[in-house]
């Protein structure tokens, strides 16, 4: 009767840690020693699902998102329109970029259905940006930034800005090194999301915690980092994706490819800004009480992820990111609305 009991309890404990399309949902304690999957939160692709407005007869254009990319220099022209594209292709109604005025003909001749403001480098680039702001659902700050030093002012206006008005801001690229100088710009705002890959977010961590990351705890440097910067959400990029807001730890493992091609961060960031938009508006009602960015972020590096792992299969080592571009009508319906 003993050895039966203990072998219920032992069944029910194994059922507990199931993972679901390769996601798993991690919950740790403050002291970061001990980590359990979180119980009917194993289906973080339903959590998405949800959050996706249906397309109906009666929207208008806009409702779906309308999205601000900021960057875009004359070094760095496709890594703008790689995040505005792909905000369109997920979803979004309008894709807005704002960048240098060097940047922008180039920018306008990659897609006529990008909105190109060639206003990030004069003197009044900050109230520029800012009478767009009332127009726009989110803004992704830092593909093609670049790192001029009145670029970076502005940039940090402009952050400084869309806090001030409550819209959700993706910062990735040369914006974490802009935060990295000045975290108090971001710190305590939790319409932050953050993207770092593993430099990045090691130079994050030691600007913010002045410590080194210690490289045998991603998990509890990711929720360390989040807690310090005041509980937004951040989205380490690797291997493995861990996206945390300080109290959980989501991990993306879902498959892709062995090929990193410069520009697929891009890709990950103008989802996000679209599904970020469409879990703000959803709110935590739909998905069930969890913070409704870490399920934007799950669902953005898991498109990135599928669109790398179809692009692969067609390319091989010659995969670009214009490859995983084209992939994402199909990723998308075959990971949310299928």
């Amino acid at each position: 009767m003993l050895w039966g009991t203990v072998a219920c309890v032992v069944t029910a404990l194994v059922s507990a840690l199931v993972f679901w399309l390769h996601g798993e949902v991690i919950q740790r304690s403050f002291s970061f020693r001990s980590a359990h999957t979180v119980k009917d939160m194993e289906n973080i692709f339903r959590l998405v699902r949800n959050v996706i407005p249906p397309l109906t007869a009666k929207k208008h254009k806009g409702q779906d998102g309308r999205i601000g990319v900021i960057g875009g220099c004359q070094e760095y022209t496709g890594a703008p329109y790689f995040a505005a594209i792909s905000a369109l292709k997920v979803g979004a109604d309008l894709s807005h970029v704002f960048c240098t005025k060097d940047a922008a003909a180039a920018i306008k001749s990659y897609s006529p259905e990008l909105i190109v403001h060639p206003v990030l480098d004069i003197p009044n680039a900050v109230n520029e940006v800012e009478k767009w702001l009332p127009r726009l659902h989110t803004v992704v700050l830092g593909p093609g930034l670049g790192r001029d030093e009145v670029i970076l002012e502005h940039a940090k206006g402009i952050i400084e800005r869309t806090r001030a008005k409550g819209i959700p801001i993706v910062i990735d690229a040369d914006g974490l090194w802009l935060i990295a100088q000045h975290p108090s710009i971001i710190q305590g705002y939790q319409g932050a999301i953050l993207t770092p890959n593993l430099m990045e977010f090691s130079r994050l961590y030691e600007a913010v915690l002045r410590d080194p990351m210690d490289s045998n705890d991603h998990h509890g440097c990711v929720l360390r980092l989040s807690q310090a910067l005041g509980n937004l959400t951040i989205v380490q990029k690797g291997e493995r994706d861990l996206i945390s807001d300080g109290q959980k730890v989501l991990v993306c493992s879902h498959e892709g490819s062995n090929r990193r091609c410069g520009g697929q961060g891009d890709l990950l960031s103008g989802s996000l800004g679209v599904l970020a938009h469409w879990a703000f508006l959803a709110g935590s009602e739909k998905t069930n009480g969890l913070n409704p960015f870490l399920v934007a972020a799950f669902g953005a590096c898991s498109l990135t992820r599928q669109c790398n792992s179809q692009a692969f299969q067609k390319y091989g080592r010659s995969m670009t990111t214009k490859d995983m571009i084209t992939e994402i009508g199909t990723a998308f319906n075959k990971l949310f609305e299928t």
